[in-house]
């Protein structure tokens, strides 16, 4: 007779494993090239959807995996050589072709927010190289992940918008003077 399987546990947030800024990261500023902040986002999650059934294994094995179709990135504070940060990972929501998280890379030792992302990836068959919906064995795991991150509070950047400010009682000339300066 086979063993049930346990339901899955998830910590929420989802924190990864300690990184370090690398030496070829930087910059001719001095700090981690923007790029950058997008390998430690991808590392985290490679790791947080492993805990799904999304990791290297599920290509293989089902032909299909995960692509990121739109991501929103706020810079907060700059990376410099040897920092150490984790990055979070909430899962906001899914459905059956698509998951949307929610990043913050942090600080180790001082927990600063260095940057934050949005992201929503695709289901995608490898086969094909189109969308397609999960497997319910993955839908159920993401629930499972899911129902532990409802706990969290909202992050308050997410579903940013990009844009310049405008004063709200600005009439057309406001405008004019603020596009001839």
């Amino acid at each position: 007779m086979e063993e049930p399987i346990a339901p899955a546990v998830f910590f929420s947030p989802f924190v990864s494993s300690t990184m370090q800024v690398e030496p070829a990261w930087i910059d001719y500023n001095g700090h981690m090239n923007m790029a950058y902040y997008h390998v430690l986002f991808d590392r985290t999650v490679d790791e947080a959807l492993a805990l799904v059934g999304l990791g290297p294994e599920y290509v293989e094995e089902r032909g299909a995996s995960y692509f990121t179709a739109e991501l929103h990135t706020v810079y907060r504070r700059e990376l410099t050589l040897g920092t150490a940060v984790r990055t979070t990972f909430q899962l906001v929501d899914f459905d059956e072709k698509r998951i949307h998280a929610y990043f913050e890379i942090r600080h180790l030792a001082e927990a600063w927010v260095a940057a934050t992302c949005e992201k929503l990836f695709l289901h995608v068959d490898m086969g094909s190289r189109r969308v397609a919906p999960m497997p319910p064995d993955i839908r159920a795991n993401l629930g499972a992940m899911r129902a532990a991150h409802r706990r969290l509070p909202r992050p308050e950047a997410l579903g940013r918008v990009i844009g310049l400010r405008r004063p709200a009682t600005a009439g057309p000339e406001a405008e004019a003077a603020l596009t001839h300066h």
